[in-house]
């Protein structure tokens, strides 16, 4: 498999720290509001790179953080008159109802920053005593110039980023690149004993030592949106190298931006949509395919039509499943089509191909819809043996299994009454009775049922 690594600007061969078991980081939530599908879209990009590498055979620690104390936090929690507690408490409930509804599968460990404040107090400790980190009425800052390598993520000349670096009013910087550790504490806000005194944890800080706490020192994959490079995984970078003397992460991935109507999303610009306010109009599974659909790299752009797209296009691959669902339960055991049989296998190596080009589900998608073509054309519309249709089935659901859409199929159990409504037209076709055939299918019509007469009998559908 090939990663384009950010680091390096360019795709490489994944070769893991220790192929027992591939470590990987990806940055979650800061949990004071609902999640818009800006933070949906590393959720479920990198949520596919995971179930790939588990159905590669690979053995996969998923740990993704929540930040469940910070600034926007706490000011929340005082506009609301609530602790900051009860604030990322909700925020936490309301994220699980969303990411599982996207299908998120739960990552291994799902670490908060005030669970993990001893071990950010032990790094910064280490970084001080070092010399790359200093202490100045409470606050402790990292030394940013004395880490030669600062800016290698982004790409960004030092001279480039200390034109644009500013001490805020009431900081007692060294140097405007420098950047907070540790904060003292401010009347009314939250802290922790520390050796500096009352305080709480900066936000970069808090993904080293999650980082280092459950999956070591060097780890193999830090993934999570592009508006992260610079400066928090840049920063992550410099403080955890500096602690740990030894390369952070081998792969860095990175999502695209997501567009709102060909406008950059933004909460300035007020254009960013939530993932609960589109799920109660579309579902989940939609949002879900609308943010795998594009090559992750690849910016995105939401609009209603184009989520009216994938709504078509996941419909599509429903009623094909569903159609084999049919086809299994009535096609007779024959001798097996071995041709059949290599043309199921060759969309399955035309999914893997497109997977190990770094991660490239858009093409993934089309290998799986060429594998909806093929049975819709060579096993559906055909007398075919059972066992064709079912391993059809099961490399079909493989392959939707990996991309994690395709999760909401229902049951094939009609009630009686159109059993019963199904079996008249049956009937009323062999007596040639065309009327009475329509009429029916009309009537099941008005209910929603859609049929389709195949060479195996008579299927259907949910409009």
């Amino acid at each position: 498999m090939k990663i384009f690594n950010t680091m390096t600007r360019q795709k490489e061969e994944f070769v893991p720290v220790d192929p027992n078991e591939i470590k990987i980081y990806a940055c979650g939530p800061t949990v004071y509001n609902f999640i818009h599908i800006g933070n949906a879209r590393p959720l479920c990009v990198f949520d596919v790179l995971r179930r790939y590498m588990e159905y590669r055979g690979m053995n996969v620690k998923f740990v993704q953080n929540f930040t469940d104390v910070d600034d926007k936090i706490i000011k929340r929690a005082n506009e609301e008159g609530i602790s900051f507690e009860d604030v990322s408490k909700k925020y936490i409930e309301e994220f699980w109802t969303d990411a599982h509804g996207l299908n998120f599968k739960d990552a291994t460990v799902h670490p908060k920053a005030t669970e993990n404040i001893d071990e950010i107090i032990e790094i910064i400790k280490s970084l001080e005593e070092k010399g790359y980190a200093y202490a100045v009425d409470g606050d402790v800052y990292f030394r940013t110039l004395k880490f030669k390598d600062y800016g290698k993520l982004s790409h960004q000349p030092i001279e480039d980023l200390q034109s644009g670096a500013r001490i805020a009013i009431g900081e007692k910087k060294e140097d405007p690149l420098d950047f907070a550790l540790w904060k003292a504490a401010k009347e009314g806000e939250p802290y922790w004993e520390s050796p500096w005194g009352k305080g709480r944890p900066g936000w970069h800080i808090e993904c080293s030592a999650m980082n280092r706490r459950y999956l070591g020192n060097t780890i193999d994959i830090h993934c999570g949106g592009k508006d992260l490079v610079f400066p928090h995984h840049e920063n992550e970078i410099a403080q955890s190298e500096c602690a740990n003397g030894c390369t952070f992460a081998k792969y860095w991935m990175h999502n695209g931006y997501i567009n709102v109507d060909n406008v950059k999303m933004s909460k300035s610009l007020g254009n960013f949509k939530t993932v609960r306010e589109i799920a109660d109009v579309y579902g989940y599974e939609v949002i879900r395919y609308f943010l795998i659909s594009s090559h992750y790299r690849s910016p995105i752009n939401y609009n209603l039509e184009i989520i009216e797209q994938c709504k078509s296009a996941l419909e599509r691959l429903y009623t094909c499943r569903e159609s084999l669902d049919f086809a299994i339960k009535n096609a007779k055991d024959t001798e097996e089509d071995k041709e059949l049989i290599s043309l199921i296998n060759s969309r399955k190596e035309q999914f893997i191909t497109a997977m190990d080009d770094d991660l490239n589900t858009a093409d993934g998608l089309s290998a799986v819809f060429e594998l909806v073509k093929d049975i819709n054309t060579k096993i559906l519309d055909k007398d075919v043996s059972k066992s064709i249709c079912e391993y059809a089935a099961k490399i079909f659901d493989e392959l939707c299994g990996v991309l994690g859409i395709l999760y909401n199929r229902k049951s094939n159990d009609l009630d009686s009454e159109i059993e019963e409504l199904i079996a008249q037209r049956q009937e009323a076709r062999a007596n040639k009775d065309w009327a009475k055939a329509d009429k029916i299918r009309d009537e099941l019509k008005a209910m929603g049922i859609i049929l389709k007469d195949t060479p195996q009998g008579v299927t259907w559908t949910k409009e």
